[in-house]
């Protein structure tokens, strides 16, 4: 059994490059360990919270406003909170990041190679973008910025969701938002 404190674990990067699997795999952890939690996953959000906002960078700000809002309304009340959205521009994300505050705020980003998400890409979003179809596309036609202070950085590419996910939960247990009973540390 553990035992946790408010955090904001803040998964950022391309689409496809394994985000919401690394959230559901935290979450995974957290349940077998008994800690309550949350989850806002961009695209629910999107259809819950943000409905009718659209790609410019405008709305993506918005958005991604909304979900820190939630996030540090329930990391302030001791909530774990875990987000995955893209989340493309770094000033926003910094914004969100001084308002849950720094020392209750975990940055991490999953990179993988534009060839490899494009792999992946069972719905084929990167080539339509790729050849012009769907503009605004995030990382072909729309900037993302890449974190340059994250707390976690992870290659889903080169790591398995596992390795990957044991170097986020002992970060956890290592910042103490995590205290785990009998050290039952991963990896």
């Amino acid at each position: 059994m553990a035992s946790a404190k408010g955090f904001t674990l803040w998964f950022t990067g391309l689409s496809g490059a394994g985000k919401s699997t690394l959230a559901e795999e935290i979450s995974r952890r957290l349940n077998e360990q008994g800690v309550g939690h949350e989850i806002l996953d961009g695209d629910v959000v999107r259809t819950n919270l943000s409905k009718g906002l659209g790609f410019s960078r405008e709305d993506r700000d918005t958005n991604i406003r909304r979900i820190g809002f939630v996030a540090e309304l329930l990391t302030r009340n001791d909530i774990p909170v875990i987000t995955a959205a893209i989340s493309p521009y770094r000033a926003v994300r910094e914004e969100v990041r001084r308002k849950i505050g720094g020392e209750r705020f975990v940055e991490v980003f999953v990179t993988a190679s534009l060839d490899e998400l494009v792999r992946r890409d069972v719905k084929g979003l990167y080539a339509k973008a790729l050849h012009g179809e769907i503009k605004n596309f995030t990382g072909v036609s729309d900037p993302y910025e890449a974190p340059t202070k994250a707390d976690v950085t992870v290659n889903s590419e080169t790591e398995t969701v596992e390795e990957s996910a044991d170097r986020i939960w002992n970060h956890l247990i290592d910042r103490e938002f995590i205290r785990v009973e009998q050290a039952v540390l991963q990896g």
